[in-house]
């Protein structure tokens, strides 16, 4: 079984600044390419640092408004800082967290929210910047086809993973509901499938209804078992 890593959902081709961008090209580049953030790199490509329209808003906020009147007075220190930014370098957010091609789509959404972050951007080996992830990014695997949910548990689990016998086991799929019905060799084999069933990218829920030929969880192996 083969699960989707970052790399395969990831953004690849990434908008990104530089330290000395102003923040009024900042500003044009997160318009000119529909995104909320910029990573900010280094010129050897790594990132040192997140902008978004967020902390141009936050400093916004800061400046007098149109009559004059200081809002220093009200505003986070934070804030009275970013009100000096002249640069992307100035405003950015550090440290930078980041993400590697290679961690799976759960190890990822469970760090984003951990860190309370909405995106990643994702470094190979050497910290240069290979993509971005955000947490919609993550959502792609949920959309899969049931169909395809359904062929996947069919062939890997079923097939090349536990090695049942065709037919054995009846599996539909609606919405991303695995239903799972028939009858298997062991009773132990039945959790054992489930589990899998559930790490399959799109799954929802699974519902077994499935009997067995042998308990093999019982100090001494039962009999054939109707369907339970």
């Amino acid at each position: 079984m083969s699960h989707r890593t970052v790399a395969d959902v990831m953004t690849r081709n990434v908008a990104t600044a530089s330290p000395e961008a102003s923040l009024k090209m900042v500003a044009r580049s997160l318009d000119d390419n529909g995104v909320s953030a910029l990573p900010v790199v280094d010129t050897r490509h790594h990132p040192i640092g997140i902008v978004s329209e967020a902390d141009l808003l936050r400093r916004q906020a800061g400046l007098p408004d149109t009559e004059g009147r200081d809002p220093l007075h009200t505003t986070a220190p934070m804030d009275r800082a970013s009100m000096n930014a002249r640069t992307a370098g100035d405003l950015m957010s550090t440290p930078v967290l980041t993400a590697r091609p290679a961690w799976s789509i759960v190890e990822t959404a469970r760090f984003l929210r951990e860190q309370g972050v909405k995106r990643l951007p994702v470094v190979d080996e050497t910290g240069t910047l290979v993509g971005i992830v955000s947490r919609t990014d993550l959502l792609r695997p949920m959309l899969r086809r049931d169909d395809a949910i359904r062929d996947e548990i069919v062939d890997d689990v079923l097939g090349r993973t536990l090695r049942m016998t065709p037919g054995g086991v009846e599996v539909t799929v609606r919405d991303g509901a695995v239903s799972l019905s028939g009858q298997v060799e062991d009773r132990s084999t039945i959790p054992v499938l489930e589990r899998l069933c559930q790490s399959v990218d799109g799954v929802v829920s699974v519902d077994q209804a499935l009997g067995y030929a042998v308990d093999d969880l019982s100090p001494v192996a039962g009999p054939r078992h109707a369907t339970h």
